[in-house]
């Protein structure tokens, strides 16, 4: 599903224009941006939560040149869903 058909559904079960909905849709996902960005953990009671994971530095390998690299340590953005929405998508419901 892409954000222009999650537009259409909120704004056909809401009756809200489709330029409303797609505003209030780009300010939640900056608002989620600008937390994360500032080390800022966001929880969505009932869905999930998103949360900036830290990733220890280690040593990989560049396998067409043959050398060794090392990737420092760095934050990534991770979302782990809430157990009622695992179980919901798991019963199919």
């Amino acid at each position: 599903m892409t954000k222009a058909e999650i537009v259409s559904e909120i704004s056909a079960k809401t009756g809200l224009d489709k330029v409303q909905v797609m505003a209030v849709v780009e300010s939640f996902m900056d608002e989620v941006r600008i937390a994360l960005t500032s080390n800022e953990n966001v929880y969505l009671r009932g869905f999930g939560s998103f949360v900036v994971k830290q990733r220890a530095e280690k040593v990989a390998r560049n396998i067409s040149k043959n050398v060794t690299i090392t990737i420092p340590a760095h934050s990534i953005p991770s979302f782990k869903p809430a157990k009622t929405f695992m179980e919901s998508v798991k019963n199919k419901k």
